[in-house]
């Protein structure tokens, strides 16, 4: 049907992800598709991860014990790969969410994209670029937590509000159109593309539609239900 959301499986590596931002991921990924498989991989023998005890049967989470025989030794990643590469070949889902900010996931997020699944990144902002733009998205956790400060200081707005708009100007350079105007979903689109990381809450606004009105050197317009933008004189 035309109305079905993407089937996803959510996988979380609990050694690179604070257990209190679970119930917010879990509601991002739940407005993007349905989180019809939701594992969470970690040592639980360990005190670091004591914090998720509470929350995994709450969330409808399935913990997968990954014991640590060798110190230093991430067994989770290898779990949460192996167990990946299985779903994969079960073709039963539409896309997948990689929650971590560990590069080491780098690979793994590549090798669903060769078999033309989606693959959703969720991680804080230390996540290195590797894994970021190997995504077809890539979420920061602490936009979904209000963590994120970066419109706190007027300077620092100004900076941000202006590397958006070098964003959208090469965005609309590269969309062939004969008018003045493009669509502002179209613009978000080939933006996302480009920037896999790219979100309208990493500057202070909610929305896109939002972030295109406050640029001084973007200029706004509704057509029916879209909204439409060009570059001011």
């Amino acid at each position: 049907m035309a109305d079905e959301r993407p089937l996803l499986a959510v996988l979380i590596d609990a050694d690179n992800v604070p257990a209190k931002h679970a119930e917010a991921i879990l509601k991002e990924v739940s407005r993007i598709g349905e989180p019809a498989l939701r594992r969470v991989y970690g040592d639980w023998s360990s005190d670091m991860l004591r914090g998720w005890s509470k929350i995994i049967p709450s969330l409808g989470l399935v913990a997968r014990q990954e014991t640590a025989n060798t110190r230093q030794k991430n067994a989770s990643d290898i779990g949460l790969v192996i167990d990946a590469m299985d779903i994969l070949h079960t073709s039963k889902f539409d896309g997948f969410v990689l929650v971590s900010s560990d590069s080491d996931f780098t690979a793994l997020a590549n090798r669903l994209r060769e078999d033309g699944l989606t693959v959703i990144g969720i991680g804080e902002a230390k996540t290195p670029d590797s894994l970021r733009n190997v995504c077809n998205r890539f979420i920061l956790i602490e936009n979904l937590t209000g963590d994120a400060t970066p419109a706190a200081k007027p300077k620092a707005q100004t900076t941000e509000l202006a590397q958006a708009y070098d964003l959208f100007v090469e965005a609309m350079n590269r969309i062939d159109i004969e008018d003045d105007w493009y669509n502002l979903g179209g613009v978000g689109s080939m933006i996302l593309a480009a920037h896999p990381d790219f979100d309208p809450r990493s500057y202070g606004h909610a929305k896109l539609s939002g972030l295109a009105r406050a640029l001084t050197g973007i200029e706004t317009k509704k057509s029916g239900n879209n909204l439409l933008i060009r570059l001011k004189d």
